[in-house]
């Protein structure tokens, strides 16, 4: 490959991402549409099939969250791709929209999923068609979320702000773009109900990371904004609060992690912190500190489900189970209790 064009001076020879080829994407299969995402008065109306002690589990943490909020006490949402991938953003939005929660989180691939369903009402292409052509993630409409966090690290803002603002205003680096699908985004109901979208990216991991357009600095300033707003968050959990993370193996539990930690620090430690971590793997909390089991090395059940709540006289709960059941439980019994 020739020399890359992003400021390289060391001794290696880099990829050049100019050479990229991209295609339109309404030529992409999708495997996920507008029909796919719950609808909460469906959601409402259904029955989830868990077992008791799960049912239980949930039970608790919704009432936990209710007694949050009525306490005027945080409730952050941190999720993964897949809470979006199995339809749930218009689960997410509604609890945004009804004051529930103070603060949603995603990683990169959380915003790519919310913004392509946001602009054509659909999203996740099928890898294994795509990776033999050399067409992952080569959709030219990727390149519209460079261009907005590009355009929103110049005017200071955050990078789910920038996203968010991008699809209220229908707007791409003063470009008009029409986003046909608005209502189902958590990152466009985040900024328009002023409620902080917070996306906490690592660089390489993300399909927008192969189109040219991609600016490691923008990225990383407005991704690091966004920290510090997660961060600012968490110093508001001095007198309790919950923390729920759905679905994020890594990057929700350490971003957890260096917040609260960050939050002690300056004199704010998040008291009575309620922590529960929604995942389908098993779980063992009496192997937390053996590092000759697998269960060690799960830093979600780790940090959030131990670490964090016992360093803070809180409460940590691991709710194992498929996210296509649990969350949407969840979902029904913090707005309808536990009837």
């Amino acid at each position: 490959m020739v020399k890359s064009k992003t400021g390289y001076r060391g001794k290696y020879r880099t990829f050049n991402p100019e050479v990229i080829r991209t295609y339109p994407v309404s030529t992409r299969k999708n495997k996920v549409t507008l029909g796919s995402l719950a609808e909460p008065s469906k959601v409402l109306g259904s029955e989830y099939g868990v077992d008791r002690e799960t049912e239980e589990k949930i039970s608790e943490v919704a009432e936990l969250v209710r007694s949050a909020r009525q306490k005027k006490q945080p409730v952050i949402l941190f999720t993964g791709a897949h809470a979006v991938k199995n339809g749930f953003g218009p689960l997410i939005c509604d609890l945004m929209q009804k004051g529930i929660l103070t603060l949603v989180a995603g990683n990169g691939a959380t915003a790519i999923h919310d913004f392509e369903l946001a602009l054509s009402g659909e999203t996740s292409e099928s890898v294994p068609n795509a990776l033999a052509k050399g067409e992952f993630g080569m959709a030219f409409e990727l390149s519209y979320i460079n261009k907005a966090v590009n355009c929103g690290s110049e005017q200071g803002l955050g990078y789910g702000e920038s996203l968010g603002k991008s699809i209220n205003e229908n707007l791409i680096h003063e470009k008009k773009v029409k986003f046909q699908h608005p209502e189902v985004s958590i990152l466009a109901t985040g900024y328009r109900l002023n409620i902080p979208v917070t996306i906490h990216i690592s660089i390489g991991t993300d399909v927008n990371n192969q189109h040219p357009g991609f600016s490691g600095e923008a990225a990383g300033e407005t991704s690091y904004r966004d920290f510090l707003v997660f961060a600012n968050e968490v110093t508001r959990l001095t007198s309790g609060g919950v923390v729920l993370n759905i679905g994020s193996a890594v990057t929700g539990p350490e971003v957890l992690l260096k917040a609260v930690s960050m939050s002690a620090n300056s004199g704010s430690k998040p008291e009575g912190i309620i922590c529960a971590d929604f995942d389908i793997r098993p779980g063992d909390a009496g192997e937390m500190d053996n590092d000759s089991s697998h269960f060690y090395y799960l830093r979600d059940q780790k940090s959030v489900v131990t670490r964090i709540p016992q360093s803070f006289n809180g409460k940590g709960f691991y709710v194992q189970g498929n996210q296509k059941l649990t969350f949407p439980l969840l979902y029904k019994k913090i707005l309808r209790g536990n009837k």
